[in-house]
């Protein structure tokens, strides 16, 4: 998957993350912007499976939470539950035998790669990368809401890197895997 198409599968959340920082206000807006993109992306077939369904409940309950309730808990642990969320969920589409990189490597592929257990296991890789790179950042949303050892742009700059990190491993990664299967497919 290319870093541009990364960047708009993660279109709501990087919204999100970017509006929603300041203030109540600014946090409401960027609820609202991210249910609205995902319910664009998922119309435009940009987002499908398992990434669209964890942004419209996530972006509606939040919603729902904070703009209808400012339910105070879910405000100050917005970060946690943001990237816990995530974490979780894709989490569940490896158990269910579903990763979520799934759905957007078919793209990129004839329909008869699509049942290759070497294809599968390359995406249940990559999501395993994210679900854990989504979980170690709901974590440092916790250090950096409760202020354990380092400065809250410690915890900002590590889980931006990770982010970072995560979109060029996978672009690294899905081009060796692409080549590997193409050299098995010559052999």
């Amino acid at each position: 998957m290319s870093p541009v198409k990364m960047i708009l599968v993660f279109a709501p959340w990087l919204a999100f993350l970017v509006i929603a920082q300041g203030s109540l206000f600014r946090l409401k807006i960027g609820l609202l912007a991210a249910l609205v993109l995902c319910i664009i992306l998922g119309v435009l077939r940009i987002h499908r499976g398992i990434i669209l369904w964890t942004g419209l409940v996530f972006f509606f309950f939040s919603a729902v939470l904070v703009i209808g309730f400012e339910d105070s808990f879910f405000i100050q642990y917005m970060g946690v539950m943001t990237s816990g969320f995530l974490g979780l969920a894709a989490w569940i589409g490896i158990v269910i035998g579903k990763p979520f990189t799934l759905d957007y490597a078919r793209e990129q592929v004839g329909k008869e790669v699509w049942g290759n257990k070497e294809f599968i296991r390359s995406n249940t890789f990559v999501s395993s990368f994210w679900a854990f790179t989504f979980s170690l950042n709901a974590v440092l949303a916790y250090g950096k809401i409760n202020h354990f050892l380092v400065s809250g742009l410690i915890y900002e700059v590590a889980s931006n890197s990770m982010l970072i990190f995560a979109v060029i491993f996978t672009s690294w990664y899905t081009r060796l895997a692409r080549a590997k299967r193409q050299q098995h497919h010559v052999s």
